[in-house]
């Protein structure tokens, strides 16, 4: 039995921003990353970078294991690389980012998780949020404080209560999961899911004649307003 992945990723700075803070990374080990810098002025680009060229120095080293400690200690060296920045460019205090962080090894994924960037799982015709936004509205979601419908139009609703670079001590989430033959992960800023329904994503994820499914995504995320930077990564996961 052969496994097989099959990957399409795309970043596109929208249609209102001057600055494309996203980054977004795939790795020869299976290793998938979408980043959303935070700060603006304060070099939120920067900080997205900083994460994910951390990242592909970790998985350079024969000491990390791609397991969820291992992801945890991941996300420890890109905090602390954003933070060096921040100590060694102090104009750019201020600055973080989201991180969300999918591994496949063998038939089993791992993922690590900080602020409202997404992963999704498409499993046998349902779309399901693998990872929680840490943001203040989703704690007020959750708490029954306001409703979806209240989310939705909530004023502070983009206000993250997590963010990688920000403190020295921060919490990661972090979860494994078995794959099943016909999984599809996707990885995305906020910039796609604010502008686009779940009902639109899953729609274009199950098309079968859509070969570039992350363009796809972006596309119809513009076409929708584009009102911020736009990342997507899916991983398709196949077995022989």
């Amino acid at each position: 039995m052969t496994a097989l992945l099959k990957v399409s990723q795309a970043t596109d700075i929208g249609l209102a921003r001057k600055l494309n803070e996203d980054s977004i990374l795939c790795d020869v080990r299976d290793v998938f990353v979408v980043a959303d810098g935070m700060g603006g002025h304060a070099a939120g680009e920067v900080a997205s970078h900083i994460f994910t060229a951390t990242v592909e120095k970790q998985l350079l080293s024969d000491d990390t294991v791609l397991d969820e400690g291992g992801l945890r200690q991941i996300f420890t060296a890109g905090n602390e690389a954003i933070l060096e920045s921040i100590r060694e460019h102090p104009e750019r205090s201020g600055m973080g980012t989201t991180a969300t962080m999918l591994c496949i090894d063998g038939k089993t994924a791992y993922w690590g998780h900080v602020g409202d960037s997404r992963l999704y799982l498409l499993r046998n015709g349902s779309l399901e949020q693998i990872t929680t936004d840490h943001t203040y509205v989703a704690e007020l979601l959750a708490a029954g404080s306001i409703s979806t419908a209240e989310a939705m139009e909530h004023p502070n609703r983009n206000m993250l209560m997590r963010a990688v670079g920000v403190e020295e001590n921060f919490r990661v989430d972090t979860g494994q999961l078995d794959i099943l033959s016909g999984d599809m992960f996707l990885l995305c800023s906020d910039g796609l899911t604010n502008m686009v329904t779940l009902a639109a994503i899953k729609t274009i994820l199950e098309a079968s004649d859509c070969k570039d499914k992350a363009t796809a995504l972006i596309d119809v995320a513009k076409a929708g307003g584009g009102l911020d930077n736009i990342s997507a990564i899916v991983v398709e996961y196949y077995e022989d």
